[in-house]
């Protein structure tokens, strides 16, 4: 569906300031959402909150729906009575630029744990109600995961398929006794949620109340080690035997790669998936619309058509296109749902299928200026190329920053961008782009917070080939004042951005 010409700032969770060594759900969500508001901002943009893995991406996480326990805010628990201030006596000297991952994990688990173990014995009847309540309602997603999760911790986090034969094949017998055993590690995981879900929601409606709507993520496809492919083998290509991926996701050779990228993700079984009329599929859009505004699609291409690789294959060469019921499944989901607040992620080598796939239900796609200078007039990402129906970035969180783009560019780009621009600006590069982006015919630009900060490599939030040291960056809470926002306020105004009451 189009939306209304609007702009806001992608960032994730993670990068806020906090005394914790990640950002949480706490004061500084807050001060964020408030510098949306005084900045004109009308969209922030996060990327998937599951509770992630190895690597710690946000794209690889152990459910598809729940979220992460390391973005709860202490300080909020400690508000409601579950914590003290003594508990954050001898916090660690966390970096204040980067997330230390294994650092923050031996600090704020505990104290979870203690908060959890003081809501069993002391809450009262009526936050008692309201978890029993929540456990019933987020139950047909709630009880798989907080088993799966007991069952990683008993099993020292070997993956699923590793487990005991009848509890890897998630018989009902088996499942039963093991719910009796692990009853008190299932009632901490369900507790975490229940906490992540009330400090989210508090967060939520204080934006959405300034006039901020959440544009959420939701990655095609999940890790094979999740709770998603535990509970629901039978929608997954897994190999009988082993509950290993038998048919796995990536995209195939191209420019960039001449292996092309094996993700490892087990693909779809999509007859198995239309059999059961995508039940699956529309409660994880229903669950994702209880929490975020707007719902990104990641890899919309494999909807019409996915790139299947053979269970042992080490590279993305010998893999085959097989073609997806995209068509049927948004239908039965605009059908169950209603109209979908959609965008789709439609970067890479696009087929005419996929845009028809796309415009049939008015998806916006996106478009990325740091693609726009290295071909011709013709390159789709050019501002005078774009649609009204889409959504226009400087950069994503899979690219560098706008300076840090501008410092590796070939002479080629930095050319055919002095051109366009007639001269960088003295505000330097990134103002250029993001005046570009925000003077687009584009309905939506989304900045990166990184480009507004005027940050360079340093603070670039993924390298795709590149599998460890990623997600990390924070920022300083003195870097958001009152002066930027400003600055971005106006350019806001300027170019027909700002929200009508403004």
């Amino acid at each position: 569906m189009p939306f209304p010409r609007s702009s806001g700032i992608l960032l994730h969770p993670t990068c806020f300031p906090s005394r914790f060594g990640i950002g949480d759900l706490g004061a500084d969500a807050y001060r964020f959402i408030d510098f949306l508001q005084q900045s004109n901002q009308q969209y922030w943009q996060i990327l998937p909150l599951g509770p992630t893995g190895y690597g710690n991406s946000p794209y690889m996480c152990y459910s598809a729906i729940a979220g992460n326990p390391l973005l709860i805010s202490p300080e909020k628990l400690k508000d409601e009575g579950l914590l003290t201030e003594e508990d954050f006596d001898n916090l660690p000297a966390f970096p204040g630029d980067r997330v230390d991952y294994e650092l923050v994990v031996d600090t704020k688990i505990p104290l979870l744990q203690k908060a959890c173990n003081n809501f069993k014995h002391h809450a009262s009847p009526e936050k008692n109600q309201e978890f029993a309540d929540f456990c019933s309602d987020k139950s047909s997603w709630l009880d798989d995961f907080a088993l799966f999760m007991a069952l990683k911790d008993r099993n020292e986090g070997a993956s699923w398929h590793t487990w005991e034969t009848e509890i890897a094949r998630h018989e009902t017998e088996a499942i039963q006794k093991v719910q009796e055993e692990l009853s008190e590690s299932i009632f901490y995981y369900k507790f975490v949620q229940y906490e992540f879900f009330r400090q989210w929601s508090e967060l939520k409606n204080y934006a959405n109340e300034r006039g901020v709507n959440i544009i959420g993520d939701i990655p095609i496809y999940v890790a094979h080690d999740s709770a998603d492919v535990w509970a629901n083998r039978d929608i997954f290509s897994l190999d009988e035997e082993t509950g290993e991926a038998a048919q796995m996701a990536g995209v195939p050779p191209d420019y960039f790669s001449e292996t092309g990228q094996l993700w490892g993700n087990p693909v779809y079984d999509w007859e198995a998936l239309q059999e059961q009329d995508f039940d699956w599929w529309v409660k994880r859009f229903e669950a994702m619309l209880d929490y975020v505004d707007i719902i990104r699609i990641d890899h919309f291409r494999g909807f019409e058509a996915f790139w299947s690789v053979p269970q042992g294959e080490e590279t993305a060469v010998n893999g085959e296109w097989v073609k997806a019921p995209g068509d049927e499944l948004f239908e039965t989901i605009r059908q169950k749902l209603g109209k979908l607040p959609v965008l789709a992620e439609d970067l890479g080598t696009i087929t005419p299928e996929v845009l028809a796939l796309r415009d049939k239900f008015e998806f916006p796609g996106m478009k990325v200026l740091q693609f726009a200078f290295g071909s011709d007039p013709t390159n789709p990402y050019l501002p005078f190329n774009v649609p009204q129906n889409c959504v226009i970035y400087t950069g994503t969180h899979d690219n560098d920053t706008s300076i840090g783009w501008y410092n590796t560019a070939s002479d080629w780009e930095k050319r055919n961008l002095w051109l366009y621009l007639g001269s960088i600006s003295p505000d330097g590069v990134h103002w250029d782009l993001i005046r570009l982006a925000l003077s687009s015919v584009a309905n939506q630009a989304i900045i990166p917070l990184q480009d507004i900060l005027s940050l360079s490599t340093q603070a670039r939030m993924n390298v795709p080939s590149k599998g460890e040291g990623n997600w990390e960056w924070r920022y300083y809470a003195e870097a958001l004042n009152e002066e930027l926002s400003d600055r971005l306020k106006n350019l806001t105004v300027l170019f027909g951005r700002a929200p009508e009451n403004s």
